[in-house]
């Protein structure tokens, strides 16, 4: 491993940031104003037009910083690929991030357009729009951009590539051989994106990855995370009657799937939450200096269960970080028969329970799905992978099918690893704050190809503010958090490492 050696190009100023603020706010007004560009483009991830757009747009703006740009053909959507020309006597690094977004429903947003950026201040406990005529004589930092995507994930590509411009005006050499991975595919799992990693392993090849995605710790402290949980879904689906069947004619009679289904879903897990499956935990052992760092993390229990409304925790672990330690058994959502105005009385024909299940690194994602077949199982189920036919209903008693999803494997790298050290100390004395170290977040990005294929250690340096409502209504970044960005990116891309 190469040793690495640090040094800061950017000193301490007022609220954190750079000394040399009135650069920084010069970028971030270009900034802005690229962002809104960008954000105007739609970029929903089911919709393949919305991608080859983004991507037009992507290939000139990184060919106007002077990389080199492809677009890598995958098993469905491509990957926006761009590097600077490799000098052998550098290390490489390579950054992730994904310009696709999650679909928008224009009804549920507090503007017309979510692809139309609008400026907003904070007011009492809201926001209320401001015309971007506004930022002429200043830029205010507690103000926010609310678009689709303008935190999830475009803002970190738009800090990303005025870094770089901040860079080229200073006259600064970066030390790194720059690679970028640009995922359209991000917001529905990336399914292409293992094989393609094994397609193009030599173009990727690189010393470490870099991840410019999520939130950055609610303490709003600069985060390095070293770990992401993986995940898979299941769909577990009861029957009773072939249609639903008149209450008063044949409750007591009817199998009802619903009580069925509650029945094997209250058996997985005991009364403090922790998941009764045998060997569902197996193999997690944290010892005291993995103890010692997750409790380093500045989280409050009571503000979290303030924050989400509930009297007590669920027992897994003794905090939240610990918590996140283990794999999670969550039912993400639960459907029979009519419910509210449109419920009518009858016995339904079937009930479905959408599963998700969260993975750690010593939970394999295959054998944790076979141990929740293998207990439904023995709750005396007939297992079906499709819907029963006449047959099958009249010849087993209790029936389940089970649709599964595909995996998308956890990761964590050493905390002791020295890129990690490099990130933190480089983000530690660039802004003068103690770094929050978290060694795994709750979320899942689809790192796990870069790391089994190319052998390298992987972080999540995220940038943008806790509170940015990605994947919802109402999606934003913090003008701030567009400054924080661009400069922790600057730092990092003129560290050197030898």
């Amino acid at each position: 491993m190469r040793k690495l050696v640090c040094y800061c190009a950017l000193v301490l100023s007022i609220s954190g940031y750079s000394q040399n603020a009135s650069a920084i706010k010069s970028q971030v007004a270009h900034a802005i104003e690229e962002l809104r560009e960008f954000i105007a483009i739609p970029n929903d991830a089911l919709n393949p037009d919305d991608i080859d757009n983004n991507i037009l747009w992507l290939k000139r703006k990184f060919g106007d910083r002077g990389f080199n740009t492809a677009v890598l053909d995958t098993d469905n959507l491509p990957l926006f690929f761009a590097a600077t020309p490799m000098e052998d006597a550098k290390p490489t690094l390579l950054i992730y991030m994904h310009f696709d977004g999650q679909s928008v429903d224009p009804s549920k947003w507090d503007q017309p357009n979510p692809y139309q950026t609008v400026l907003k201040k904070p007011v009492g406990g809201g926001f209320e729009t401001v015309s971007f005529d506004a930022m002429e004589d200043d830029i205010n930092y507690d103000w926010r951009l609310f678009g689709r995507s303008t935190s999830d994930d475009k803002g970190p590509i738009v800090m990303f590539l005025n870094a770089i411009d901040l860079l080229k005006k200073d006259g600064k050499d970066i030390p790194f051989n720059l690679k970028v991975i640009l995922d359209g595919e991000e917001e529905k799992s990336s399914k292409p994106l293992p094989k393609a990693v094994k397609q193009y392993r030599e173009l990727l090849e690189a010393d470490f990855l870099l991840i410019a995605d999520g939130p950055i710790h609610a303490s709003e402290r600069p985060t390095v995370v070293y770990g992401c949980r993986g995940i898979i879904t299941m769909t577990l689906t009861t029957y009773g009657p072939i249609k639903p069947q008149h209450s008063g004619h044949y409750g007591n009679y009817a199998p009802n799937p619903g009580f069925q289904l509650a029945q094997l879903l209250s058996g997985m897990k005991d009364a403090d939450g922790r998941v009764t499956i045998p060997g569902y935990y197996d193999g997690i052992e944290l010892d005291e200096n993995i103890l010692e760092v997750l409790k380093s993390v500045p989280d409050s229990d009571e503000d979290i269960a303030n924050k989400l409304q509930f009297k007590t925790s669920e027992k897994v672990g003794s905090f939240y970080q610990e918590s996140l330690q283990y794999p999670s058994l969550n039912i993400r959502g639960l459907g029979s028969g009519w419910v509210g105005p449109q419920s009518r009385t009858i016995v339904p024909a079937s009930a479905t329970a959408e599963l998700d299940l969260r993975l750690v690194p010593e939970s394999d994602g295959t054998r944790l799905k076979n141990l929740v077949k293998r207990y439904i199982s023995d709750q005396g189920y007939h297992v079906l992978d499709h819907i029963p036919s006449k047959l099958e209903r009249r010849s087993h008693d209790k029936i389940v099918t089970v649709i599964e999803g595909s995996v998308t494997d956890a990761f964590r790298t050493d905390l002791d690893n020295p890129y990690g050290n490099f990130l933190v100390e480089t983000l530690q004395n660039t802004f003068g704050k103690d770094v929050v170290r978290w060694r795994i977040m709750g979320g899942t990005v689809p790192i796990a190809p870069f790391i089994n294929e190319l052998k390298i250690p992987a972080f999540l340096v995220p940038m943008v503010n806790p509170d940015n409502n990605q994947h919802s209504p109402n999606e934003n970044l913090k003008i701030g958090q567009l400054a924080y960005g661009i400069e922790a990116l600057y730092a990092i891309l003129s560290s050197s490492v030898e």
